[in-house]
């Protein structure tokens, strides 16, 4: 039994209150300044309608430690401030009773965001309503359980941030390695890309043959599979690059039996001459420039040929391994 657990059981046996978010908490709504009023040197954020400040101010109107409800532009999504703030009319700001810690309302109001975001109304500039807020239904348990449970959450925020940053340093330090390791001069021979891969667009999936849960997933012109299917085009250890969309040029592996939807690129190498991965890794070098390739006024996409071009540096095999295996 964890400490919750033992806490729930020993305050309160009989089980947790549930209540209306109103009963206990009043939902306040901001007032609005004109961009006029806003400067980068005010002391305090201005909150309007989404996660970042919209500017400074020189006053404030909420103290800080506060969960605030977006009511408008990122609707439904909640947000935590721990110095003081402008609430502009774009928010709601929950201000709690005695019974209520105010870390433990912003967790518990963090796990509703999807069910606010489902109630906007639709209309000139989405909105929610304050009764939908003070209408909801939140547990009341004792407040040292509500601590022990803000007390762990910000445990798991810390370590979740240190993992982000480690994470980005990972990721900038790959990126170091990979552009200095596929750096070469002269000593090394360039061929077209298009030389030493052959490039096969994937074959067209009706959306109605794609479910949810499958065996193979189906990639076509984004970032993730689109959903699963049956059967499978392709082997797994595959590049992928999307062909069509937003994200056209996306360069992936996939390690996984998959199908090649029509938006999808599949790059196959010569593997007397280039190692799958080393090409991989070659890739997602020249990423951005391949998205920056994209065409069309439509839906955008990237043509073949842009792929085919590009100059890949040729060392030997091993030197290749060496390379992939860093």
């Amino acid at each position: 039994m964890n400490k919750v657990e033992e806490l729930i059981r020993q305050l309160c046996p009989e089980g947790v209150e549930f209540s209306q978010l109103k009963e206990y908490c009043e939902v306040l709504r901001g007032k609005r300044l004109t961009k006029k009023e806003l400067s980068e040197e005010g002391d305090y954020p201005v909150f309007h309608g989404g996660l970042i400040p919209l500017g400074r101010y020189s006053e404030y109107n909420r103290k800080a430690n506060q969960t605030m409800v977006i009511n408008t532009g990122s609707v439904g999504e909640v947000v935590w401030s721990s110095v003081d703030f402008w609430s502009s009319d774009g928010t709601f700001v929950i201000k709690t009773s005695n019974n209520i810690n105010d870390k433990f309302l912003y967790y518990l109001l963090k796990t509703q965001e999807p069910y606010l975001k489902t109630q906007k109304r639709e209309g000139g500039v989405p909105t929610i309503s304050r009764e939908t807020v003070e209408n909801l239904s939140i547990p009341i348990p004792p407040l040292p359980v509500q601590q022990e449970i803000v007390t762990i959450l910000d445990t798991f925020t810390e370590l979740e941030a240190e993992l982000e940053a480690e994470l980005e340093a990972r990721k900038k330090q790959y990126e170091y390695y990979r552009n200095e390791l596929l750096t070469f001069g002269d000593e090394v021979e360039y061929k077209e890309l298009g030389d030493v891969v052959v490039i096969v667009k994937g074959k067209q999936l009706n959306k109605e043959l794609l479910t949810d849960i499958g065996t193979y997933p189906a990639y076509n012109g984004g970032i993730s599979f689109s959903g699963f299917t049956d059967n499978y085009n392709y082997d797994e250890n595959t590049i992928i690059i999307s062909q069509g969309g937003a994200s056209a040029g996306f360069v992936n592996f996939i390690t996984t039996k998959f199908y090649a939807n029509a938006h999808c690129y599949v790059v196959l190498p010569n593997n007397e001459v280039v190692i799958n991965r080393y090409v991989y890794h070659f890739l997602k070098l020249n990423q951005e420039r391949l998205t920056e390739k994209q065409h069309g006024a439509g839906i955008p996409a990237l043509k073949t040929s842009e792929i085919a071009k590009l100059l890949i540096p040729i060392p030997p095999l091993p030197v290749q391994q060496e390379i992939v295996t860093i």
